[in-house]
């Protein structure tokens, strides 16, 4: 449903503490309770009958459809991305990513993705599209005259990430979103790393925003979910579909995500100004061939990430100045202040040693063959990760 359709006048800080803070769904408290419920009771069989047909959100109907603890972050979500009628919440990332994909593709369509993607949007197109008939074609999303090719050749939908996964490369996406539309095809966009906050996504031409709720949204590594935002067309797509496949979040994650959102804009600020210091001080060192990090002024997706983006995060990553496979494992391993773990964005600094080039069809991998380390910068104190990182890299 619409969300704060009445203060869009307001700026993105206020409406992320306002958001969906609605009185029929808070009472005198500040937060909308728990509603832990799978049956809704009516006074009379009518009210059931007339229930039935009113599908949207803020009717009690059944659990399937939510009560005024996921509708209240769905209409938050919605009044932080501007251009969006509504969002449907779905268990994971991943889910999110897929009801997007079924709400979208058929059989016999074909799937156009950058092909510096998250895995498992990688892998649902190779695995459960490619099963039940669509066809992917992986492009490099920085060729425009390319991917222009790509789309006269006929494509129902566009999946698009920026910055790249793991190698975090900009691309043109309004100018992709254009290409697509003139062509008739639906651009969809997983905006994890920068949220509503960092980019407006739907405002640059996209027809589907995809978000990962599990990072910057619940902020503290404690719960799985996904969201995805778009103008009443898609959203409506996007609620039958995710209705069909039995689509449901749980109340009490719902409220962890709703605590999560509140404090999100104080976070990503703090985050994104701890991962500029960290990322400048690691492009001085010997140990360091390369930072990949588009906020930094020397990488080359600078220009775009500052002309389109009002905001970053703390997620980048850097190559060791090593030809040793296993360095990034060492380096890891000495970290003191950073865990090894999967996800990102949570308030505890992580280090996971990645290998894109093993996720790549076409584009050339910036690491080449040398050990990389994605690091997620946390809420800790910049000169102490700074600290840790020196002892690592010197013991590795």
């Amino acid at each position: 449903m619409s969300g704060g359709g009445d203060e869009k006048h307001l700026k993105p800080a206020t409406r992320i503490v306002r958001g969906g803070r609605r009185k029929e769904w808070t009472g005198p408290v500040v937060n909308p309770p728990v509603w832990r419920a799978s049956t809704h009771l009516y006074d009379k069989d009518a009210d059931r009958h007339a229930a039935g047909s009113n599908n949207a959100d803020g009717q009690f109907f059944y659990g399937r459809r939510g009560a005024p603890t996921q509708w209240a972050l769905a209409e938050a979500l919605t009044a932080i991305e501007p251009g969006a009628y509504g969002t449907q919440l779905y268990p994971s990332g991943v889910a999110a990513i897929a009801g997007c994909m079924l709400a979208v593709l058929k059989p016999g369509d074909r799937l156009l993705m950058a092909d510096n993607a998250y895995d498992p949007s990688r892998s649902m197109a190779t695995g459960l599209l490619d099963r039940m008939g669509v066809a992917t074609t992986f492009f490099d999303p920085r060729d425009l005259d390319a991917f222009r090719t790509l789309c006269a050749a006929g494509a129902k939908a566009v999946w698009l990430e920026a910055p790249g996964s793991l190698t975090f490369e900009m691309c043109d996406v309004s100018a992709l979103a254009a290409i697509a539309r003139e062509h008739g095809a639906i651009s969809m966009i997983d905006n994890t790393w920068a949220s509503p906050l960092g980019f407006a996504a739907l405002e640059h031409g996209c027809d589907i925003v995809m978000m990962s709720l599990s990072k910057h949204v619940g902020g503290h590594s404690d719960l799985m979910m996904g969201s995805a935002s778009a103008g009443k067309r898609w959203y409506t797509a996007l609620r039958r579909t995710a209705q069909e496949l039995g689509q449901v979040v749980s109340p009490d994650d719902a409220a962890l995500a709703a605590r999560g959102l509140r404090t999100m804009s104080v976070r990503l600020e703090a985050q994104t100004r701890s991962a500029l210091t960290v990322a400048q001080w690691l492009e001085q060192q010997p140990q360091v061939a390369r930072v990949l990090c588009p906020m930094l002024p020397s990488d080359p997706g600078h220009a775009l990430w500052s002309r389109d983006f009002t905001g970053g995060c703390g997620l980048f990553a850097f190559v060791l100045a090593s030809d040793d496979p296993a360095a990034s494992a060492r380096v890891a391993d000495a970290l003191a202040l950073f865990g090894i773990g999967y996800s990102w964005g949570g308030f505890e600094s992580l280090a996971l040693p990645v290998t894109p080039a093993t996720y790549r069809s076409l584009m050339p991998c910036p690491t080449g063959g040398a050990p990389a380390l994605r690091l997620s910068i946390g809420l800790e104190d910049a000169d102490d990760l700074i600290a840790d990182l020196a002892q690592a890299l010197a013991q590795a």
